[in-house]
């Protein structure tokens, strides 16, 4: 087969690197032996790309098929697995760490269960380089970080081949190709077992009623044979997946979910084959195709449920565009793939248009729709000078923006890897019921051989019937889905909410929360203080001490700094800068060693402080400037508080959790605050080592102590607490340790918070009791011999169902009544 003949092996247009069918959209095309091949994503471009400029084109020229992962022989498999340890393609979707850690988000085909997640990650886990594989069963994406000196990329894909399941880098429009596929490919297989199950069926009522009515031995032979016919098919075709599964457990010995349903079925087909070959016994080939027919039913509505409860994550991936207009030296606009674009371009945007890379506004005015990143849904006006985040929507007017990040830098991108993150991580109660799950599969089996003893010794005529249904009845499968897909769809709930979960155990820890301590700055108040005076205390003037206390603040995150620079743009430059977290900072200006901060601290260079000032107002924040001949100056701040702040603490009480305030602040600010807002137990002038040693008490009292801070002096507190949330606008190294990031900085999000986590809790737990609920009742009866096997079939798949339907009950955002609900309750 020559290039040009793949993408038109099936009379429809394929990718001609990976053989996708290509979506409709934005078309994607590589020039190859001197034609356009068409592509199905950004990324099959990009390998395409590659293997071209890298002269490889002959892996084009001298394969035999499209790597459609049946057909492709497995040399051309490796081949292609190895181009991806190219820097050039890795560009595109791998993260570079500390050394020579990478990391990397892929897309795996090929997951059926929660059993496939398990055994994919204990497979890749194990192998030596391999720092991290996640897997998250609700999407299908896995999370990989490696160590490239040890173990290269293309093995950790030769590997998760050789298990049965394809791996690809992740691809947003790439998944939605391969989420058509699986549901084509369900679609099918469930047509096969319900039109084979219907003429089974017919065919199975003839030899019922002609039993009775002395139907002749040739014609039973015939429908028998019928029977088979139609069996046939739903047992090879439609069940093929119960079967792929189940040995590919074995293989690995382990008892997967699979393994049951794959021993019933083929079990009552071969003793039915047996029949219809000998002519002897009963055949019960309708029970077969029912109970195949029922299962997949259950799977794909359970596919549908689970597409579903992605979706809000996959919303964030999907916002970035493809393609940008990006101005040359003369603004003339040219449209060019977002992933050319480079810090230092200027792109035009258009009004409705997306925002393709993080920037600030060069020219123009307009209002910025942030609604799916941050769940706000007020547009915000952006003028000149502000920064913008790609996969914002502008509103009015063109804006012109020069690109500041790009790739894997940018916010959103950020966000999609504390999601992947999140989703991927498994609670301690996931992990107890996929444990839990596997042992259940091995009594299971070990009730089935007893049963069928039990049976063979009562009535040796229906032991075989009997143990098939109790084979069928059980549900592993709930065990293990109650949990993955309760958080899937509580996650997607949070993040519209505008509440990033960035950890696996967050909900569920947020859910047992008793006390949340607050910081005051930034977080209860608004962050951005204004300098209400520079009082002279040495010979400088009030002028010149603002400028060497704005040198200072220069790399400060804190909110003193930023309004001391807003207050000053045109400082001086300063070195040797160090700051002490809660305390200050100390460095060099101009020659003179300088200190700026808390009083205490100050005057370890500049000696002894001055009396507080008497024209201060309760809540103003005083800051000293020193150097080491004593003190210069006396700067106030003040902040206000969010206009939202009291009726959060209030809300959040009502809950039943105790707030607490624990600020670096000075004391009696930190009083004043607290008394605004009703908070009781208020502490001010506290280090960060101060703040950790508050949440340690209460930790050890047997609290549950959430966290919310937006510094670098948060930071220790935040990784303290049993969960943190850090506020979006704070220091990156906040956001890095907590486990929820407040996307929207609106504190009115954390009581409905932490309804969505009490309800995610209180369904998962009412998922895990009605499977085993379910269980300890279905199982008896059908070893009773009260249960046929295609009503077990029924069960089966109905107890699966249940729990993925409840669990999307949290994808409901909770309303005004629903949090009087919670409170009341």
């Amino acid at each position: 087969m020559t290039a040009s003949d793949p993408t038109k092996a099936d009379g429809g247009q394929r990718c001609f690197h990976c053989g996708l069918p290509v979506p409709r959209g934005p078309a994607y095309e590589v020039e190859i032996d001197g034609a356009a091949r068409p592509m199905c994503c950004p990324g099959c471009r990009a390998v395409a790309q590659a293997i071209v400029d890298g002269g490889l084109e002959d892996y084009y020229r001298h394969r035999t098929a499209l790597p459609d992962g049946r057909s492709e022989p497995l040399p051309e498999i490796l081949d292609e697995l190895r181009l991806y340890d190219r820097p050039e393609v890795q560009r595109t979707f791998v993260r570079a760490g500390e050394g020579e850690v990478r990391e990397a988000s892929l897309i795996l085909e090929g997951i059926t269960c929660a059993a496939c997640v398990w055994l994919s990650e204990r497979h890749v886990g194990e192998l030596p380089g391999v720092l991290e594989f996640r897997v998250n069963y609700t999407t299908h994406r896995a999370r990989l970080k490696w160590d490239d000196s040890r173990i290269s990329l293309s093995r950790v894909l030769e590997a998760i081949a050789a298990i049965g399941y394809r791996a690809h880098p992740f691809d947003p429009e790439r998944q939605e190709v391969l989420q058509k596929r699986e549901r084509a490919r369900m679609l099918k297989r469930l047509a096969v077992a319900g039109l084979g199950m219907m003429q089974v069926m017919m065919v199975a009522l003839g030899l019922y009623i002609g039993h009775g009515q002395g139907m002749q031995a040739d014609i039973r032979t015939l429908l028998r044979w019928v029977g088979l016919a139609f069996a046939t098919p739903v047992v090879f075709y439609a069940a093929q997946p119960f079967f792929v599964s189940a040995w590919r457990d074995l293989r690995r010995r382990r008892l997967g979910m699979d393994v049951p349903v794959s021993l019933a079925v083929g079990a009552a087909y071969a003793a039915s084959l047996v029949a219809t070959l000998a002519g002897t016994g009963e055949v019960y080939f309708d029970s077969v195709s029912m109970f195949v027919f029922f299962l997949l039913l259950g799977r794909f509505l359970e596919m549908l449920a689970r597409h579903r409860a992605g979706q809000a994550a996959e919303e964030r991936v999907r916002l970035q565009p493809t393609g940008a207009r990006r101005l040359d030296a003369e603004g003339v606009e040219e449209w060019v793939p977002a992933g050319e674009l480079q810090p230092g371009d200027l792109v035009r945007v258009r009004p409705g248009e997306t925002v393709p890379v993080d920037g600030r506004i060069e020219g123009g005015a307009s209002s910025v729709d942030e609604s799916l990143l941050s769940g706000e849904f007020q547009p915000h006006r952006r003028v000149v000078g502000d920064a913008v985040v790609g996969g914002s929507i502008n509103v009015e007017s063109p804006l012109v923006v020069r690109v500041e990040r790009v790739g894997e830098d940018t916010v959103l991108a950020s966000i999609v890897r504390l999601l992947d993150r999140a989703l991927a991580d498994k609670p301690r109660m996931a992990q107890l019921a996929d444990r839990v799950a596997g042992w259940f599969v091995g009594a299971l089996l070990i009730v089935a051989a007893g049963v069928f003893a039990a049976w063979w010794w009562i009535d040796a005529s229906r032991a075989f019937w009997v143990t098939l249904a109790v084979l069928v009845v059980t549900c592993p499968c709930a065990l293990s889905l109650a949990m993955p897909t309760a958080l899937a769809a509580a996650t997607g709930s949070l993040t519209r909410l505008g509440l990033l979960v960035t950890r696996g155990h967050a909900v569920e820890t947020l859910a047992r929360c008793t006390h949340i301590a607050f910081d005051k700055t930034g977080t209860l108040t608004c962050g951005e203080p204004e300098l209400i005076e520079v009082e002279a205390l040495g010979e400088s003037d009030a002028d010149a001490c603002l400028r060497l206390a704005a040198a200072l603040e220069q790399a400060s995150e804190h909110a003193v700094g930023h309004a001391l620079r807003r207050a000053c743009p045109l400082a001086p430059v300063a070195d040797e800068l160090r700051a002490e977290p809660g305390l200050g900072v100390e460095g060099r200006v101009e020659g003179r060693r300088l200190r700026i901060g808390r009083p205490e601290w100050v005057r370890g260079l500049g000696g002894v402080p001055p009396a507080p000032s008497s024209s201060a107002e309760a809540g103003d924040i005083e800051v000293l400037l020193a150097d080491e001949d004593g003190m210069l100056a006396r700067l106030r701040l003040r902040d206000r508080l969010r206009p939202e702040a009291a009726q959060v603490v209030a809300q959040l009480r009502a809950l039943g959790v105790t707030p607490l305030l624990l600020s670096g602040d000075a004391p009696e600010a930190t009083r004043h605050t607290a008394g605004l807002l009703g908070i009781e137990d208020a502490r001010g002038g506290l280090a960060p080592e101060d703040k950790l040693a508050a949440i340690r008490a209460l930790q050890g009292q047997g609290a549950v102590v959430a966290a919310l801070g937006d510094g670098v002096n948060d930071a220790p507190v935040l990784a303290g607490a049993q969960v943190s949330v850090a506020m979006a606008g704070g220091a990156q190294l906040a956001q890095a340790g907590a486990d929820m990031v407040l996307l929207s900085d609106r504190l009115e999000r954390l009581p409905a918070a932490f309804v969505v986590a009490r309800r995610t809790l209180r369904i998962v737990r009412q998922n895990l009791s009605w499977a085993l609920f379910y269980n300890v009742v279905a199982v008896p009866l059908a070893a009773a011999g009260l249960v046929a096997p295609w009503m077990a079939a029924i069960g089966m798949s109905a107890s699966s169902l249940v729990v993925v339907v409840n669990a999307l009950r949290l994808r409901d955002l909770p309303g005004e009544r629903g949090r009087e609900a919670e409170v009341a309750g």
